[in-house]
């Protein structure tokens, strides 16, 4: 809407008084450099002629400023005025000479004296024999207006037959249109936490460079230092995989090599510690072997019932309370079962009666196997177990009936062959003596073993000396082997359970 604003002046009096208003009855044509209209018998009683006016603006007086120039509101186009009823007459409107008035808008003067033409620049036109138009515009009563003040040079006119906007139009995504809001709050929402948890650059703490930090001048960590922040952030990774991990029933891992003396039984209590100690416990290490083995020496504790009570008993247990009386539990927060003393050999209803029993109060469990992989006792825990963990030292003899097992669990096929490919390799120091070329010739069989993952132990005499272990007292390279081998176990049965 384009409006043309200005005060309201008082009446004329005397002679020249004019008994017309200021638009009675002519076309009246007003052009100025952002619109041209044409107004047809707007009644204004108080409005002055428009001869008056461009006589007013020749003059320079201001009284045209002041006292002529009525406050008025002319409306672009027909379209945009209120609907208002017509004015009613019989008579037809006269013709008269037509004034074109030149509007260019500039700022008022600042001071009265300054001529009022610098305003307007008007001109009057020859008079022009027109004929009345057919249509009669409606009548428009101002006072019923609505009167702004705007700056008209800001102002586009609107056209007079604007077309209708067309209706909005729905595009239909296909990426959306599959997905409702459900799908958008079960979407996995990793890479957000990812961004959450992204640290700040390291910086250096010790040394010249950790002095130089700290009077302000901050450097980047040296190498040594560098692959320290590195280690912590792995093992943390590798916690935040082993808590983290859930499944919907429990899990179990059998640790396994036909040799005596590789380290199966110091793997299952750290393997099982490192579990339990980062999910807070219900983790629990039994004793699977044919005969009593050295699990119990060798964990925290002294149990006054062990495996072989549990099993004679194993049909009356009924509750977490009942089972924990068979266990000795560890700084770990894991709990162990293993012989105490003498029992009978352990069959294959044996095996799987304990783990029913076991599995019913615990998340994890983790067997301790013996060395004939051809028992029945053996063969009820390849049954049971969801991943497989071969301890191996440097040594010939150690490795190669590491394999000689994998090649026996891949010929028996099914669920045999699966826990054999997937297997993870743990490989121990004992502190012995390691020739080159031996170690060579292990790395070699080693990589074409055909496991999933090979894990390498620090030599660490917590381990070596053969007494109780505990996992706090490890090498903190020794803890962060175990805690990535158990992520990568963690991992895969992940993927299995589901």
């Amino acid at each position: 809407m384009t409006e043309y604003t200005g005060d309201s002046p008082a009446s004329p009096t005397g002679p020249d008084a004019s008994p017309a208003s200021a638009f009675d009855g002519a076309d009246t044509t007003i052009s100025a450099p952002e619109f041209s209209v044409t107004s047809r018998a707007l009644a204004y009683p108080q409005a002055a002629p428009v001869h008056d006016l461009v006589a007013g603006a020749a003059a320079g007086t201001d009284a045209f400023a002041q006292e002529t120039l009525p406050a008025f509101a002319i409306r672009t186009s027909v379209h945009e005025l209120p609907d208002l009823a017509p004015h009613e007459t019989d008579e037809e409107p006269e013709v008269e000479p037509a004034a074109v008035v030149d509007v260019h808008t500039k700022k008022a003067p600042a001071h009265a004296s300054e001529p009022a033409a610098a305003l307007v620049t008007a001109s009057v036109a020859e008079p022009v024999e027109t004929p009345a138009p057919p249509v009669v515009e409606p009548a428009v009563d101002v006072a019923l207006v609505d009167v702004a003040v705007v700056d008209v040079a800001t102002l586009a006119p609107a056209p007079i037959d604007a077309p209708a906007e067309p209706d909005p139009v729905l595009v239909n995504v296909p990426e959306f249109a599959e997905r409702n809001s459900s799908d958008l709050f079960l979407a996995p929402s990793s890479d957000l936490a990812t961004i959450g948890s992204v640290q700040p650059p390291a910086v250096a703490r010790r040394g010249i460079r950790g002095f130089f930090g700290g009077i302000g001048i901050k450097m980047a960590p040296g190498a040594a230092e560098q692959e320290e922040i590195d280690a912590g952030a792995r093992l943390r990774r590798n916690e935040e995989i082993i808590r983290q991990a859930t499944w919907t029933r429990a899990v179990s891992v059998l640790v396994a090599n036909r040799k005596g003396g590789v380290g199966k039984t110091p793997v299952s209590l750290l393997l099982g510690g490192t579990l339990a100690s980062v999910r807070g416990g219900s983790v629990c290490v039994v004793e699977v072997s044919d005969d009593p083995g050295a699990l119990t020496f060798r964990a925290e504790g002294n149990p006054r019932l062990g495996l072989g009570e549990l099993v004679r008993s194993v049909d009356t247990v009924v509750s977490a309370g009942q089972l924990a009386g068979y266990t000795a539990p560890q700084t770990s927060f894991a709990s162990v079962i293993g012989s105490i003393g003498d029992r009978v050999p352990l069959t294959s209803a044996d095996v799987v009666a304990v783990s029913r029993v076991i599995d019913e109060f615990y998340s994890v469990r983790v067997m301790d196997s013996g060395n004939q992989s051809s028992s029945p006792a053996f063969t009820a825990a390849v049954g049971t177990a969801d991943a497989l963990v071969i301890p191996v030292l440097n040594a010939g003899d150690a490795v190669f009936e590491a394999v000689a097992l994998l090649e026996r669990l891949r010929a028996e096929g099914g669920r045999s062959a699966e826990l054999a490919n997937r297997a993870v390799i743990i490989r121990l120091t004992d502190g012995r003596p390691e020739h080159p070329q031996v170690l060579e010739r292990i790395n070699r069989i080693i990589a074409g073993a055909g496991a999933a993952h090979v894990f390498s132990v620090p030599y660490d005499a917590h381990i070596a000396e053969r007494g109780q272990l505990t996992l706090g007292s490890l090498n903190p390279a020794t803890y962060d082997v175990f805690a990535a081998a158990a992520a990568a176990i963690v991992e895969d049965l992940r993927i299995e359970s589901h």
